[in-house]
């Protein structure tokens, strides 16, 4: 082995360890935010998810199919375990370093090295690794650089192998996160860089297609952020001007956060942006100026302007000229400038390297001293904060600390806290939430659900329901939700209805809508057979929907004839969901009047008591069902005896047990039971046949 290639080869693993090191803090971090969307929700976790990942745009937050075909995949290794995915975006993150390195190493740019250790390193990084969503961000990052060291490799050998290499991974890289979409030009603007001009048949032809796919592709994202996750509306409202002032601060952000990465945020204040206010024309004065003066040095050196190219060219659909859903909660984002970065870290790397060049030993021995600490220091800052991503209420609780108008991040502790139990705190986030924001819709049905589980707090939940309805009626969740307190309300009934309708026209495939009106319309005689319909169009979209199986199973079983139908749905209930004492119970009693099932009911009444040994109407069935079985009295008895114990009112049993005790030859408990049974219900009519049956029974 040379020695560059063992050198090679030892920075390489240098880097990846202590990339790994810095991110140790996040390792065992949970999900956040909308991790549960991205890892791997129920609905998509089939080969029919698969297919929808691909085929149906709206299945996942974004249309980013090998994104989430990572996570389907990730799934099957690991479930919801969150250790695996962090190891991956952080392994994602190294890879990017070293194709940076690479890069760089085939343009000649000096200080690849260095580069890439800035990129690991760096904490504006973090939130794009040590949050698992983020890995769109990792994986399409990684897609890019391969794309880019592959065109490189064409441009250099004219090989049409390798174009066709590099298109495809720029594809999978759009399919990723649409962010890439600037490749094309970043190309265009680096071969620029190496020869002080464009050829458009060498240069621009062959990259052509790629920018007509790559601006498909962004427009396609910008739809699908304002229809699809409601990206417009008077938190987007603005002007031209507006969003030129916009982009020209957030660039300027972008640039300190990166040379001086101090206050990191998850969430950061968001902006008031306002054409009159003549402070904030600035900051696109600022780059303008900065733009204009690398332009009047590009005979000298062409790498400053380069650099600011691709800096503002990679951040460009994050600045404001496109509407994206984040910005509703702040106009910036460290995992905005991930991409982005790449360029500075480079331009940085290549300065240092050339300043060495040009000093005295000493002072380039003072300079290597400064670039370890500097990279030391911001090791040390990665890692803690890393530590703020660990949870997330101490990632919310961090947020609004440090941005106490961050309204999101008291609703989304309010989420945690309930998810906890910890009611009375998630009432006090969403409360909280709501005089930072009175018109979140958000936490009013947040703040709905919790007080709805209150006890005479329901008029007062569905008035912050109805709230959330007011201000967003085209969501199908918040309608959902109106719906099942208003059905918790015999006189609000048909309101309830009218939710669930709405909610099903905004969202027909909406499998728990359907599920939740089906069990409003089984109450209602006249309309089971909707109930029904509305059951297997909950199961026709989501198929491993156990709730829907059983509240159908149960439904099918009062109905004549159908028994089988509701075995068929009771089965696949207790396999699809988790264990449970109440599934097992009302199968069995479905059971027990199927002709040869009586053995399954016992087993099944068996599995309940086993899961709840304190259900009292379980241990009263099986020994009803016992008491018929030759052989089995003993046990009856013992389930009777376990009912009353745990149920002393309950007058069933105490009736039921006499007439075994009476067929035992136990007339005097029997006759003990009986009376119990009457003290407790006077109009018993089976107890008083009994009793003046036994009584007038001459003893043994």
């Amino acid at each position: 082995m040379s020695s560059p290639v063992g050198r090679a080869l030892g920075l390489g693993a240098l880097l990846a360890l202590v990339g790994f090191l810095v991110y140790l803090p996040a390792m065992h971090g949970g999900l956040i935010w909308d991790d549960d969307a991205h890892v791997t929700r129920l609905d998509l976790r089939s080969l029919h998810g698969l297919w929808r990942i691909w085929f149906e745009v709206g299945a996942t937050q974004q249309y980013y199919p090998v994104l989430h075909s990572a996570f389907w995949i990730e799934h099957r290794l690991w479930g919801d375990a969150t250790l695996g995915y962090h190891l991956i975006n952080v392994a994602l993150h190294v890879a990017a370093g070293w194709l940076l390195v690479s890069i760089l190493r085939r343009l000649a740019v000096p200080g690849a090295w260095l580069a890439g250790a800035l990129l690991v390193l760096h904490p504006v990084a973090v939130e794009s690794v040590a949050w698992i969503s983020e890995q769109k961000n990792t994986l399409s990052t990684v897609l890019y650089l391969a794309a880019m060291l592959a065109y490189l490799r064409f441009d250099r050998q004219r090989t049409w192998r390798w174009y066709a290499v590099s298109a495809g991974l720029f594809v999978l890289a759009l399919l990723s996160k649409s962010v890439t979409a600037t490749l094309p030009a970043a190309l265009l603007v680096i071969l620029w860089w190496q020869r002080g001009r464009l050829s458009g048949r060498r240069d621009v032809a062959p990259l052509a297609p790629c920018l007509a796919v790559g601006a498909g592709a962004g427009l396609f994202t910008a739809w699908v952020e304002r229809t699809l996750l409601g990206a417009e509306g008077s938190a987007y409202a603005l002007s031209a001007v507006e969003r030129g002032l916009l982009a020209g601060r957030a660039v300027c952000f972008y640039l300190e956060k990166l040379l001086w990465p101090a206050d990191l945020i998850f969430v950061y204040p968001r902006w008031s942006i306002n054409a009159a206010s003549v402070w904030q024309y600035l900051f696109p004065l600022a780059i303008l100026a900065l733009v204009a003066a690398a332009w009047s040095i590009r005979r000298r050196s062409r790498g400053p302007l380069a650099t600011l190219l691709l800096y503002i060219g990679s951040l460009f659909p994050a600045l404001g000229f496109l509407n994206v859903y984040p910005f509703i909660y702040s106009f910036v984002a460290d995992h905005f400038q991930y991409l982005a970065s790449l360029a500075v870290f480079a331009a940085v790397a290549a300065g240092a390297v050339r300043w060495e060049n040009s000093v005295s030993r000493p002072l380039l021995w003072a300079g290597r001293a400064l670039g370890l600490v500097v990279l030391v220091t911001l090791g040390v800052l990665t890692w803690r904060q890393c530590g703020i991503y660990r949870d997330a209420e101490t990632l919310y609780r961090v947020t609004f600390a440090r941005n106490p108008s961050c309204w999101m991040a008291h609703n989304n502790l309010g989420v945690v806290l309930a998810d906890q139990g910890r009611r009375d705190e998630a009432i006090a986030q969403y409360e909280q939430a709501l005089r930072l924001k009175p018109d979140h819709a958000e936490a009013h049905d947040n703040l709905a659900i919790q007080l709805a589980a209150i006890p005479g707090r329901l008029p007062e939940a569905i008035d912050h329901s109805e709230q959330a309805v007011r201000l967003k009626p085209d969501s199908p969740v918040t309608r959902y939700n109106l719906a099942i307190q208003l059905a918790k309300m015999p006189a609000r009934r048909s309101e309830a209805m009218a939710q669930f309708e709405a909610a099903l026209r905004l969202k027909p495939d909406f499998a728990e809508a359907h599920c939740q009106f089906a069990h409003l319309l089984a109450t209602m005689p006249d309309r089971q057979p909707e109930a029904i319909d509305h059951y297997q169009q909950a199961l026709h979209g989501q198929p491993d929907y156990a709730e829907a199986h059983y509240r159908l199973a149960v439904l099918l079983a009062k109905l004549p004839g159908r028994l089988t139908e509701a075995a068929i749905h009771y089965e696949a209930a207790l396999r699809l969901g988790p264990a449970s004492a109440e599934i097992h119970y009302n199968f069995a009693h479905a059971l027990e009047k199927m002709p040869g099932r009586l053995p399954d009911a016992i087993a099944h009444y068996e599995a309940a008591l086993r899961l709840n040994p304190n259900f009292a109407e379980a241990h009263y069935n099986l020994a009803t069902v016992l008491a018929s079985t030759p052989g089995r009295q003993p046990a009856a008895i013992a389930h009777y005896e376990e009912a009353i114990r745990l149920k002393p009112d309950y007058a069933e049993a105490h009736n039921n047990l006499a007439v075994v005790f009476f067929n035992e030859g136990r007339a005097a408990e029997a006759i003990e039971h009986l009376q119990t049974a009457l003290r407790l219900y006077p109009d018993y009519r089976d107890a008083r046949q009994n009793l003046e049956r036994i009584q007038a029974t001459p003893s043994k």
